[in-house]
């Protein structure tokens, strides 16, 4: 192969899930401009890689490249504990959204918080636990999918996904852990 293939291949195979890749890396890092370094860093890789790559799920080829460059990432340049903090793009989106849905104002200030509050408490679970979660549902991964993205067993990814919607349910309700 040559490099006009290399980059034929590799906008065929990464750029269409480049949407799915930043939501993760968001997810995992908590932050758009940490989401962004860590994306770019993936890009690359995957790009170096794009030869390897066979013809099976290219979103579960992408989603793992990304999943274990935000590791790499968080362990070089964050400490151990993340915290989410909140991204004004997004409120900004979420607005906009809500706006569109015709909804009251009254209605718009409940989901918002609402919203902030789920943020919150997905942005404070533990990073295992928000991956798994993160890639149920938002992403839409089968538990399948999310093994073999996140390198674990199904059985590990379902007992992770049910103790993720515990710790979040209980976070939200106020029920601590």
């Amino acid at each position: 192969m040559d490099d006009r293939t290399d980059h034929a291949r590799f906008a065929e195979v990464f750029l269409p899930h480049l949407a799915d890749a930043f939501g993760l890396a968001r997810w995992l890092a908590g932050s758009r401009a940490d989401a962004e370094d860590i994306v770019q860093e993936a890009s690359l890789k995957a790009f170096r890689a794009i030869r390897s790559f066979g013809r099976g799920d290219a979103r579960a080829w992408v989603l793992t490249i990304v999943r274990n460059t935000s590791y790499s990432w968080l362990a070089k340049n964050r400490p151990r504990s993340v915290v989410l903090t909140d991204d004004l793009d997004m409120a900004a989106r979420d607005r906009v959204d809500q706006w569109q849905g015709g909804e009251t104002p009254e209605t718009m200030l409940i989901a918002k918080i609402e919203a902030q509050e789920i943020r919150k408490a997905l942005g404070a679970l533990p990073i295992p636990f928000r991956e798994v979660l993160v890639l149920r549902e938002i992403h839409g991964l089968d538990y399948r999918t999310i093994a073999e993205v996140s390198a674990l067993p199904i059985g590990t990814v379902m007992s992770r996904l049910a103790r993720a919607r515990r710790l979040l349910l209980a976070a939200i309700s106020g029920g601590g852990s």
